[in-house]
């Protein structure tokens, strides 16, 4: 749908029987967190891919949000206190990947890299490549690091030390349905996480590619990889790089569809969590047993020409085992965990 296309734009409040925490219930429970009011909204989309319809509504209680993503700064922290090693700095296991070229088991991660000519799209691996030592600290290679790089987001960073971090802070990863009440910012069923069009008076909004993807970059916003977590305006709730920038895990395990819609306000799903693990896995690879969760936010590798993603309903499968150079992560706090957290 073309940017310069107007709606109107309504939050949909909760039935009077749901008690979603609209208001705070007190202080947040750590620095740099903020209240994302419950309520009911309409989650999805059927004007885009086919994995986020249909449009339907839901409810979810209130809860605190990370104002952005986890930084290189605190997962630094994080590992410096626990001396936790993630998923890409271990060789794969190969009884994981049945069929894998023994050469290739080795510690590494996903690393866009950009061809020198146009490439055609349906052949990812023009331009992503499973980098030797790739990690969180060195996110192009063994000789590349993070020095100036503290307040952007730590990528390279699996599911489980996404929750190893959690944890580790006293806090949760969000829901799908969390996560996306969080991005429209009080918008429902709006495009973008601030309304309806992309660059609004020509203004960049996030961390996207601009050009011809993956080949041609013309840096309009400013940033050819990552960019500092707070580059961009906040939504309408304060909240920093929800689309763009990083893809951001989420705990819900990935089907192809929702669930059909259920307008009735007795039967409107209340936080909601998602599929079930076994629907999860990818029925092109059936030899590999490696559950999916969904993926959030699209990155600043979402491209106009290629996976228009950087939109709150947007959603992408990711193996709980896989890191890569645009994938990062946010932390919660639910209201009924709160008061524990600030005890």
């Amino acid at each position: 749908m073309p940017d310069s296309v107007a709606r109107g734009l309504t939050v949909l409040e909760p039935t009077p029987l749901a008690t979603p925490h609209s208001a705070p219930p007190g202080p947040p429970p750590f620095p740099d967190m903020l209240w994302v009011p419950g309520g009911t909204y309409r989650m999805g989309s059927d004007r885009h891919y086919p994995e986020e319809a249909p449009a339907h509504p839901v409810t979810v209680d209130g809860f605190w949000m990370d104002r952005h993503p986890v930084t290189n700064e605190r997962f630094s922290r994080f590992v410096d206190e626990t001396r936790y090693v993630t998923a890409a700095e271990i060789p794969p296991d190969p009884a994981d990947y049945p069929g894998a070229r023994p050469e290739m088991l080795y510690a590494g991660s996903l690393v866009f890299h950009k061809p020198p000519v146009r490439v055609t799209l349906r052949d990812m691996s023009q331009w992503w490549e499973f980098r030797r030592d790739a990690q969180w600290r060195h996110p192009l290679g063994a000789h590349s690091s993070t020095d100036g790089m503290e307040r952007h987001p730590v990528v390279h960073v699996a599911y489980p030390d996404a929750e190893a971090y959690a944890r580790w802070a006293g806090k949760e990863l969000p829901t799908e349905a969390e996560w996306e009440r969080a991005a429209r910012g009080g918008l429902d069923d709006a495009e973008y996480a601030w309304g309806d069009e992309l660059t609004p008076g020509g203004r960049h909004m996030a961390n996207v590619w601009q050009g011809d993807f993956p080949w041609q970059n013309a840096r309009d916003d400013g940033f050819e990889r990552t960019s500092p977590v707070d580059a961009f305006p906040p939504n309408g709730y304060g909240l920093h790089d929800l689309i763009g920038n990083v893809w951001e895990w989420t705990t819900d395990w990935y089907e192809p569809r929702h669930q059909a819609a259920r307008e009735k306000a007795c039967c409107i799903p209340r936080n909601p969590r998602g599929a079930r693990v076994e629907h999860s896995y990818d029925p092109s690879q059936p030899e590999i047993r490696i559950p999916r969760k969904v993926l959030k936010g699209g990155s600043h590798l979402c491209a106009p020409n290629y996976c228009r993603r950087y939109r709150p309903a947007a959603r992408y499968p990711e193996p709980i085992d896989t890191s890569t150079c645009h994938v990062g992560f946010r932390c919660i706090v639910r209201a009924d965990h709160a008061t524990n957290a600030t005890a």
